[in-house]
């Protein structure tokens, strides 16, 4: 039967987990219901809920209105909720991934990452493969059909997504000429990535450089990228300014734009200085990029 709700909660255990570098983890979360759940997309995103400061797990009930009654729960006893990202979807066998970046126990989700054991329950708000639509939204890859070249820039909050876009393209006849700047911690954090003649891969290494602002090496590794040539190229272009410690800072592209195509995620902060040098500096058409703040570096300590 259809349904009429393109998200639903589904109640899921933790089955295993693997740590796929120092500071990523991959939980395989399980339960029936999972074999009802949908990803359209490889940057499909999906909400998940966590113990309460009070140490209450969620136990959110699957109707209608459940989303006002979650706002109006008391501070200490509202379960926390964080985005992340499908990695995969096995739904016939009741099975998604979801994988974490580890950074101690400075917030809900990473603690309970570190600390959750097999049998451990919890609550994600995700697509509905019932729902009558044929797609939820909360993706934006969405790559033009005449796709020729691809920027890809993430840093670790952002490479979950943007790795499965670069399985998905590799399933291709003909993947694009596709450059990839994925800024981490270390270079144990380094992922194995999928390879075709196009694809050109730069892991930049946090603990080697010396820049200390989350998000440079991404900066300053975009400038030395191979760009199309665009006729805006150094002339004033007219572009609105996003106050990021106000507004999140998340801007799409149009699929109906051709050839060039970009998908940026990360530390706010960064993804702004990429928007302006590409945008202003380089010419690069807005309508041509994804440019999408993951998070704010502007309260340490504070984390997912």
């Amino acid at each position: 039967m259809a349904s009429a709700n393109p998200y639903r909660l589904f109640d899921v255990t933790l089955h295993r987990k693997t740590q796929l570098s120092p500071h990523m983890m991959r939980l395989t979360l399980t339960g029936p219901p999972v074999t009802e759940m949908a990803t359209w997309a490889p940057d499909q995103r999906v909400k998940l809920f966590f113990p309460a400061a009070d140490g209450t797990h969620s136990k959110l009930v699957r109707e209608e209105g459940w989303y006002a009654r979650f706002k109006s729960m008391l501070a200490d006893r509202r379960p926390a909720m964080r985005t992340y990202t499908i990695r995969h979807l096995r739904a016939e066998q009741g099975e998604v991934d979801i994988d974490f970046v580890l950074h101690g126990e400075t917030g809900p989700a990473s603690r309970w990452a570190l600390r959750a054991q097999p049998g451990d329950s919890m609550q994600i708000l995700a697509p509905d493969k019932q729902f009558s639509a044929k797609e939820t939204g909360g993706f934006e890859w969405k790559p033009p059909k005449t796709l020729t070249q691809l920027l890809i820039v993430a840093d670790a909050t952002a490479l979950p997504a943007a790795m499965g876009i670069l399985d998905e393209l590799a399933t291709l006849a003909k993947p694009p000429q596709t450059q990839a700047f994925f800024e981490v911690d270390s270079a144990q954090d380094m992922l194995a990535v999928p390879d075709w003649p196009g694809l050109a891969v730069q892991w930049l290494i946090r603990d080697q450089a010396d820049a200390v602002v989350a998000g440079a090496l991404m900066v300053e590794a975009v400038r030395h990228a191979i760009l199309p040539v665009q006729p805006a190229a150094g002339q004033a272009v007219e572009l609105a300014e996003v106050d990021i410690d106000k507004d999140i800072l998340w801007e799409v592209a149009e699929t109906a734009s051709e050839g060039f195509y970009g998908w940026i995620a990360g530390e706010s902060a960064a993804v702004m200085s990429l928007r302006r040098y590409l945008i202003k500096e380089c010419g690069i058409p807005r309508e041509a990029l994804n440019l999408m703040g993951y998070w704010r570096d502007t309260k340490p300590g504070v984390q997912a």
